[in-house]
């Protein structure tokens, strides 16, 4: 992740993730984008491979403005780099490099850093690069005991329903599916797995959603089980029906709500 600001003038800033840090030869650079201001203004990314550059892809448009601050961030999945600019997706790039080479981060041109954070592992990553409904989320490398999920909100005013759903991104399987049900007032704790519903759980101390109304969800995963409170309240606990928890690796939302946040720490 870096957040900076674009200094002006300026012509084109670059991020390269690169195989150490040669000048002579130069080092391998697995990821070189370069976001250019002169001329038609673009994104350029490439790779070099033994002093040697590969084709260029070219995105024509530029989500950077002079003078203005932005956060970049570049999330590595298996086979592709993806690149998100101010919370909107832009790009994907994919590997020319194996990552177990790339070890360097470097930032060069008119641009003055602010931070710059690296978050392993612990990332929640919206597939539309927004929190528009149906949302869903990949979690890189999946779940592991003692990372929160938040997800923020706000009710729609007539309501039915709404849903949220920890999966297997590869299978039909759902670990945990959340069901809190406006007007009925029940909120519904089940899983799917190998083709069929498990056993629902409906206990509830008090139901915590209303029309209209913020709410903040806190989803802890425990070796066991997973904890939940709605607005600073704790709710239930749910046990894990899903042993391995790096298998879960997405997170599914839908329904009658608007989302404003969702985060995995």
């Amino acid at each position: 992740m870096l957040t900076a600001q674009v200094c002006a003038p300026l012509r084109r800033f670059q991020i390269d993730l690169s195989s150490g840090c040669s000048t002579k030869p130069r080092s391998d650079v697995a990821l070189h984008f370069s976001a250019r201001f002169k001329g038609s203004p673009c994104v350029v990314c490439n790779s070099l491979l033994q002093e040697n550059w590969g084709k260029e892809e070219t995105l024509h448009q530029l989500p950077y403005k002079r003078g203005a601050p932005f956060e970049t961030i570049v999330l590595v999945h298996e086979d592709v780099f993806k690149v998100a600019v101010n919370g909107t997706h832009l790009l994907e790039y994919k590997h020319k490099i194996p990552l177990n080479r790339v070890d360097t981060f470097s930032v060069s041109g008119k641009v003055r850093v602010h931070a710059v954070g690296y978050i392993p592992n612990s990332a929640i990553y919206s597939e539309s690069g927004d929190l528009s409904l149906p949302y869903k989320g990949s979690i890189l490398k999946g779940l592991n005991p003692g990372q929160h999920i938040t997800i923020k909100g706000q009710v729609s005013m007539y309501p039915h329903s709404f849903t949220v759903n920890l999966r297997n991104s590869r299978t039909e399987n759902i670990a945990l599916h959340l069901n809190p049900r406006m007007k009925s007032g029940v909120f519904i704790r089940n899983s799917y797995l190998s083709e069929s519903w498990g056993q629902e759980e409906r206990e509830l101390p008090f139901f915590p959603f209303s029309s209209g109304e913020y709410f903040e969800i806190l989803l802890l995963c425990q070796p066991h089980q997973f904890k939940l409170a709605v607005n600073g309240s704790h709710l239930f606990e749910f046990r894990h029906r899903v042993q391995d928890l790096s298998s879960i690796d997405q997170l599914e939302i839908m329904g009658d709500l608007e989302l404003t946040d969702v985060k995995l720490w």
